[in-house]
């Protein structure tokens, strides 16, 4: 009998029992929903305002990420405690800053963020334009009668 497929077998075998383990804790894994549907739609409400830390450009409700799971489980303890939702919102903020949320508040560090791109091009068209006027400038210019009568002078000094 073969051994190699005997290995390759058991080989499938064991790595379908390393990835179940994963799976156990995915998204919509009924462990972590609220009992109560009504405070379940709050939790995914309010995680999709989240962001994932780890994927950064999905919330916690889409991402199966550890760190958003542990977000989500969070979010509805902090539900499930009574909190509002402006109250779960502050908490997670507090903990994890602007960052966390998928529309931060406009101040003037998010100003900075999205204006200095705009600056800098700004800045770059400022710079060409600059120095394209000033070679523009630069040609031939006429001399004035006292700079004409010394040009005179050191070309007659410079013939002989």
């Amino acid at each position: 009998m073969p051994v190699l497929p005997l290995i390759a077998a058991a080989l499938f075998a064991l790595s379908l029992g390393v990835a179940a383990p994963a799976t156990a804790t995915g998204i919509g894994d009924i462990v972590y929903r609220l009992p109560d549907p009504a405070e379940e739609a709050r939790a995914r409400n309010l995680g999709r305002g989240l962001r994932c830390l780890v994927c950064q450009n999905e919330s916690i409700e889409d991402s199966d990420a550890q760190l958003a799971r542990d977000l989500r489980v969070l979010v509805r303890e902090q539900i499930a405690a009574g909190a509002s939702d402006e109250e779960v919102v502050r908490f997670v903020h507090s903990r994890y800053g602007d960052f966390v949320l998928l529309r931060p508040p406009v101040n003037l560090y998010t100003i900075l963020l999205w204006g200095t791109p705009a600056l800098a091009l700004l800045g770059g068209i400022f710079a060409i334009w600059r120095i394209r006027r000033r070679d523009a400038g630069i040609g031939p210019t006429e001399l004035s009668p006292e700079e004409r009568a010394r040009l005179d002078a050191l070309q007659g000094d410079a013939s002989r």
